[in-house]
């Protein structure tokens, strides 16, 4: 007899057990880190689809990587300069003795990846140590802060003509059981394109002008042949971290979040384009068997659900209008079964 789902919209990747979640930032940045940590190992994949991503240890998800297991997932601003934020994270991890056991010395694994927040933090505050190891003494499970924090804070969504046409993005996430299965997302939503609702509604998006409430469409700007001009603002990204207790080798893990992104092309258009570096990462504990079609699919819907919640939950920012002010009867998403 098949179990109900029970889906969370507004849920955290720390639902599921084993799991912490952290935030730390810089509002007068604005900018900073997110982190989901797993202090006793998570099998881990990613899948890589965008065209500008900038990482850290993320090689350690992949199959043929000698490390069996990670410790977390590190989201961070600051572009490639946030990758520092990796180093004061990976300290406190060494000294709570977290790590791959090499002799009497702990290494952490903490995959890591950046988005593009530098024209809306004026490129000089970034993440840096001293924000990763916040955000470390910050996770916790329970309810998870969202919207405008951590590496969510100067995330933008919809940058076809730079950054003073966009709507504000942010951090969301969103979970699910069925029995004894538990999967959590968590995604930072900085995307070059459109959030497009159930309907194929822009929720938020570029701007036809600086002031304007009116959404350009991305999309349809493209398909009318036009060229962007040289100087626009063009480094994006959407990160997402799926979290559950099913059973997965390294290479189940990377089919897991191949299918994950079926969320985000669903939900964002255009996505995967050469100024994104748009990746989802899974990690899994292993405490559960469950079928891997069906496990993508679930983090697919999740993805989505989860990006809606960033769009739902980002606040005004830096002469940026949030979503809500521009689509204020924003719908309330069931994750309906057209996956």
């Amino acid at each position: 007899m098949s179990s109900e789902m029970i889906i969370n919209q507004q849920g955290s990747p720390s639902e599921v057990e084993g799991f912490l979640v952290g935030h730390a930032q810089d509002p007068a940045g604005p900018t900073g880190c997110s982190l989901v940590l797993c202090p006793q190992g998570a099998v881990g994949g990613v899948h890589m689809a965008g065209s500008a991503t900038g990482t850290r240890q993320m090689d350690g998800l992949q199959p043929w990587h000698l490390v069996p297991l990670v410790h977390g997932v590190l989201f961070t601003g600051g572009s490639s300069f946030g990758l520092a934020a990796a180093d004061g994270a990976s300290a406190w991890l060494e000294e709570q003795g977290v790590g791959l056991s090499m002799g009497p010395i702990k290494i952490p694994i903490l995959p890591t990846a950046v988005i593009f927040d530098l024209p809306i933090t004026g490129g000089k505050i970034r993440p840096g140590p001293g924000m990763g190891r916040a955000a470390c003494q910050a996770a916790a499970r329970g309810p998870m802060s969202r919207g405008n924090v951590g590496a969510g804070c100067g995330a933008t969504i919809g940058k076809l003509f730079g950054l003073a046409q966009a709507t504000k993005g942010g951090l969301g996430g969103a979970s699910l059981s069925v029995g004894r299965l538990r999967v959590g997302v968590m995604a930072v939503v900085n995307a070059f394109g459109d959030v497009l609702d159930e309907e194929g509604r822009i929720m938020a998006g570029a701007r036809t002008a600086p002031e304007a409430h009116q959404f350009a469409d991305t999309t349809a700007w493209f398909l009318a042949g036009n060229l962007r001009q040289p100087g626009q603002a063009s480094h994006n990204t959407t990160l997402a971290v799926v979290t559950t207790n099913a059973r997965l080798d390294k290479s189940q893990a990377c089919k897991v979040a191949a299918m994950a992104h079926h969320g985000l092309v669903r939900t964002v258009r255009p996505c995967h384009t050469t100024f994104d570096g748009d990746l989802v990462c899974v990690l899994a504990t292993g405490q559960v068997e469950a079928d891997l079609n069906g496990l993508g699919i679930m983090a697919s819907r999740l993805l989505r659900l989860a990006i809606y919640d960033a769009v739902r939950s980002a606040e005004p920012l830096a002469g940026l209008p949030s979503a809500a002010q521009l689509t204020p009867q924003l719908p309330n998403f069931q994750g309906g079964s057209r996956d």
